[in-house]
C-alpha cells in the first residue's frame, strides 16, 4: 500500500496540473467527435472490462467455488452490486466538492488494482476484502468519466447523444472481452492448457489488476488534453490549508473498508444502507435544489423520473449476472448454431456483442425516422426499452418448451432473448447517460450521474431479490427448477410491460418539465 500511495500522490498532483486547453477550444471541435472522447473511450473501456467480467463471475463463483445456496448468492450478489452503484454516488459527491472527476478517477483505479491483486492472491480466502475494494473503487471510478464526457459539448450542441453512443459502445466492447475472458479462464473453458487447474480463478480475478492498470497509464498519457475538465472544484495551490480535504476522503475511503466488508457480507445491513441512502440523497437535492430556479427544479424533477423507473428496468435487467447465470450453468444446451459454446460464456457476452454489432444500426434507424420527421422523442424510446425489456424476458420464459426431461433448454432461444433485451438497453440506457448530464445544473452534475447509478444500486438490490425469490429447491428435479425460473421470468415480462406503458401515458408531463432539453 506504500508504494501505491506514492504513485497515488505523484499522479495527483500531475493530473491537478494541467490546465493546457481552453474548455472553449475543446467544445469548439469540428466534425462528430472531440478527440477528448477517445482517452475516456479506452479508459472505461477497460475498466468495463473488470466490471463485466466479475459481475459474470460472482454468483457463479460463490455457488460453485465458494458453496452458497443459490438464493443466498443471489441476495449476496444484489448485495455487492448495489454497494458498487452506492459508492457512485458517493464518490461522485465527492468528486464534485472536493477531489474533481480526474482526481477521483485515479484514486478509483488504484483500489481497484489493489483489490484484484488481493482475489488473484487467495479468491476464496479473500473474497470479501478484494471485493470492498473494487466496490469502493469503482464507485470513485466509474460516475466521474461519465460526466467529463458530458462536459466535453456545450449545453445546446445536438453530438452529444452520438458522443455518449460511442462512449457506450467502448462500454460494451470491454464488457465483451471481460464477460467471456474472465468467465471462461475461470471454468477452464479458456486456455486450459496454458492455466493450472488449481490457478485458473487467481488468474481469472487477476486479469482486473492488468487492465486496469492500462485503463489508468491510457488516462496519464492524454488528460492534458481535457484542459480544465475534471479539475479540483478548489484550487489547492491557492487554498494549501484545504488540502486536507483531498487526504480525508482518500483515507475515510481506505478506513471505510472494513465496514464495507462486514456489510457486504451480512446483506442485512446492506437492506438498512439502502433504507437509508435513498432518501438521504433525495432530502440532498432538495436542499441543493433551494438555490435553484423554478425552471431548473424542474429540469430536475423531470431526471428524478427518469432514475425512479430505471430502478425497475435494472432489477429486472441484471437478471444476468444473479439467476440468469444460474440459470445457464445448469439449464441449457451447450449448442448455439451448431457450435459448441460455454452458457455462461453467452450469458456473460451476447448482450455486450449485439451492441457492439447494432448501435450504430439503431443509430442510423433513430437518424432514418428524425429525417421523415417520424423520431420518437427520448421519453418515448425510454417506455420502448421496458417493452423490448418484457419482450425479451418472456423470450427466456418460452425457452421452457425446448427442454425435455433433463430441463435443458435451447442455447439459441436463450441467446434470442438476449437479443432482444439489447435493443431494450439501446433505447433506454446511452439516452439516461445523456439526459442527467442535459437536466442537471453544472454544479451538480456529478451528483446527478451519481442519483442515476444509485438508481442502478437500488435496482440492482431488488434483483438480487427478485433472483433469491425464484431460486429453486435444491431437492427439485431438473425440470422442476426449470419452470421456476421460467415463471419468474413470466412475471418479470409483465412488470417491464406494465412500466413501459405507464411512461408512454405520463411522456407529455415529463416533457413539460424537460423545457428546451430533448
Amino acid at each position: 500500500m506504500k508504494e501505491i500511495a506514492v504513485d497515488h500522490n505523484e499522479g495527483m498532483e500531475q493530473i491537478s496540473s494541467s490546465h493546457d486547453v481552453a474548455l472553449a477550444e475543446i467544445q469548439n471541435f469540428p466534425g462528430k467527435y472531440p478527440k477528448q472522447i477517445w482517452a475516456l473511450f479506452f479508459s472505461e473501456m477497460w475498466e468495463r472490462f473488470c466490471f463485466y467480467g466479475m459481475r459474470g463471475m460472482l454468483t457463479f463463483f460463490m455457488v460453485y467455488q465458494l458453496g452458497m445456496e443459490k438464493g443466498s448468492a443471489n441476495l449476496q450478489y444484489g448485495a455487492t452490486q448495489a454497494w458498487v452503484y452506492a459508492f457512485t454516488f458517493i464518490g461522485g459527491l465527492f468528486a464534485d466538492k472536493i477531489l474533481g472527476f480526474r482526481k477521483s478517477l485515479f484514486w478509483g483505479g488504484l483500489l481497484m488494482i489493489t483489490g484484484s491483486l488481493i482475489l488473484m492472491f487467495d479468491p476464496k480466502a479473500f473474497f470479501f476484502l478484494g471485493i470492498a475494494f473494487l466496490v469502493i473503487g469503482t464507485g470513485f471510478f466509474k460516475p466521474n468519466i461519465s460526466s467529463m464526457v458530458g462536459q466535453l459539448y456545450r449545453p445546446e450542441d445536438t453530438r452529444r447523444d452520438a458522443g455518449f453512443s460511442l462512449f457506450y459502445s467502448g462500454i460494451n466492447i470491454g464488457a465483451f472481452f471481460g464477460g467471456m475472458l474472465m468467465i471462461g479462464i475461470g471454468k477452464g473453458q479458456l486456455f486450459e492448457h496454458l492455466i493450472p487447474e488449481n490457478l485458473r480463478w487467481n488468474v481469472a480475478f487477476g486479469l482486473v489488476a492488468l487492465v486496469m492498470t492500462i485503463s489508468l497509464f491510457t488516462f496519464l498519457f492524454t488528460h492534458k488534453g481535457l484542459g480544465p475538465i475534471g479539475a479540483p472544484p478548489i484550487d489547492y495551490n491557492k487554498f494549501r490549508n484545504k488540502r486536507w480535504y483531498q487526504y480525508a476522503v482518500y483515507i475515510g475511503a481506505l478506513a471505510s473498508i472494513p465496514l464495507i466488508i462486514i456489510m457486504v457480507s451480512n446483506t442485512r445491513y446492506t437492506d438498512y444502507f439502502m433504507y437509508f441512502i435513498g432518501p438521504f440523497s433525495l432530502v440532498y437535492l432538495a436542499y441543493e435544489m433551494r438555490s435553484l430556479t423554478r425552471k431548473e427544479n424542474e429540469k430536475l424533477v423531470a431526471a428524478l423520473i427518469f432514475i425512479l423507473f430505471s430502478v425497475v428496468f435494472w432489477a429486472i435487467f441484471e437478471q444476468a449476472g444473479g439467476s440468469l447465470s444460474l440459470y445457464a450453468a445448469e439449464h441449457l444446451k451447450s449448442d448455439l448454431a451448431g457450435l459448441t459454446v460455454d452458457p455462461n460464456i453467452v450469458n456473460n457476452s451476447a448482450n455486450s456483442l449485439f451492441v457492439i454489432l447494432f448501435a450504430p444500426l439503431a443509430g442510423l434507424f433513430w437518424l432514418w425516422l428524425s429525417q421523415r420527421k417520424l423520431e420518437p422523442n427520448g421519453i418515448i424510446k425510454f417506455g420502448i426499452g421496458f417493452l423490448l425489456l418484457g419482450l425479451g424476458f418472456y423470450t427466456f420464459f418460452t425457452d421452457k418448451f425446448t427442454s425435455g426431461t433433463d430441463g435443458l433448454a435451447s442455447l439459441n432461444i436463450f441467446t434470442l432473448g438476449y437479443f432482444v433485451v439489447t435493443f431494450a438497453e439501446l433505447a433506454l440506457s446511452p439516452i439516461g447517460l445523456s439526459l442527467m448530464t442535459k437536466l442537471a445544473t453544472p454544479r451538480l452534475q456529478g451528483f446527478m450521474m451519481g442519483m442515476w447509478f444509485l438508481a442502478s444500486a437500488y435496482g440492482q438490490y431488488v434483483a438480487g431479490l427478485f433472483g433469491a425469490d425464484i431460486s429453486p429447491a435444491e431437492n427439485a428435479t431438473p425440470l422442476q427448477k426449470l419452470e421456476v425460473y421460467s415463471q419468474g421470468y413470466h412475471q418479470f415480462a409483465i412488470y417491464a410491460v406494465i412500466a413501459g406503458v405507464m411512461i408512454i401515458v405520463i411522456s407529455p408531463l415529463i416533457k413539460k418539465l424537460m423545457h428546451e432539453v430533448k
